[in-house]
């Protein structure tokens, strides 16, 4: 009952802390659903763009560059990795997830001439946590605010998008790039534009990232492509993908949750590194699932064509 009672206990204590690191990370979430779900498009970018927005934000803090502007640099940066991923794919006609990795491979490299060095200190710089009316900088509570307001104005604003014309079309060449084209989309533009705002929003994640925690790493994106997917599988379990609004609402929720039930998991003992097993398997049970229930249910009943 003891160990009960301290292992939530400890997880209460933890979830201000867990509430605002899932708010940063799920915009690494939202780049990784954007190319799988949107444009069926699965792309690797996201684990070097990630670092990649870290690494650009750090050094401009580092220089004295205002926290907003070097978000906005960072953006642009992983944009700029993503079109480069989609552009691999389209021109050369290596398969996607190949380009991704060749992207996330060149992307260490260009990280450590970024910074050079393996990771820089930002500590004492402003952030845009700083800026959270009425709390204090540095606490949990300003990077929960700050984190949920980009989130719900990103949130809004991509649901209004995807439900335009250019968003449709996005959404048209993910689900079949043939007719898409057949009816007028340039679905080289489409894809290279939606692939690079995945990368703009992993890249944004990792700027975030290195003011909350005060310091930007090479190596900050390890792992971080699993945990997404995890974060991902959880949060359309949880609302579903049968239409935009939920698509689009799965990442945010599965981010609160799955690092919520990773605090748990460290609170009740976990040892660290079996997080990363833990998570593999989860993932794996997750994308094996349907295929099992498929394969358990009873065949399909043959249809008839009605006249």
């Amino acid at each position: 009952m003891d160990i009960l009672q301290n292992t939530v206990a400890s997880f209460v204590s933890l979830v201000p802390v867990t509430l605002a690191q899932s708010l940063i990370l799920a915009f690494v979430v939202l780049g990784i659903m954007i190319p799988f779900r949107m444009l069926s498009f699965p792309d690797l970018t996201s684990e070097g763009a990630f670092p990649l927005g870290g690494c650009v934000c750090g050094v401009l803090m580092a220089a004295g560059m205002s926290p907003l502007a070097a978000i906005a640099i960072a953006l642009v940066a992983g944009f700029v990795a993503g079109c480069c991923t989609a552009f691999i794919h389209l021109r050369f006609r290596i398969h996607t997830l190949l380009a991704g990795i060749l992207m996330m491979t060149m992307l260490y490299s260009i990280n450590l001439r970024i910074m050079g060095r393996s990771n820089l200190s930002v500590f004492g710089a402003t952030t845009v946590f700083d800026w959270a009316p009425g709390l204090q900088p540095g606490f949990p509570a300003s990077k929960i605010v700050v984190a949920g307001l980009i989130a719900l104005v990103v949130f809004f604003l991509l649901y209004h998008f995807f439900r335009t014309e250019k968003g449709t079309a996005v959404r048209a060449v993910g689900a079949n790039p043939d007719m898409a084209e057949a009816q007028g989309i340039n679905v080289w533009l489409a894809t290279i534009g939606g692939v690079g705002l995945a990368g703009a929003f992993s890249a944004g994640s990792g700027a975030l990232m290195v003011q909350s925690q005060g310091f930007a790493d090479v190596n900050m994106g390890l792992g971080i492509l699993i945990n997404g997917l995890a974060a991902l599988m959880i949060g359309e379990a949880i609302v579903g993908k049968q239409s935009v609004l939920r698509q689009l609402a799965a990442p945010f929720v599965g981010a609160i949750v799955y690092y919520q039930l990773v605090s748990f998991c460290l609170a009740a003992g976990m040892p660290p590194p079996d997080l990363k097993l833990a998570t593999g398997l989860f993932v794996l049970a997750m994308l094996a699932l349907p295929s099992l229930k498929r394969s358990r249910g009873p065949a399909p009943a043959r249809e008839t064509v009605r006249e």
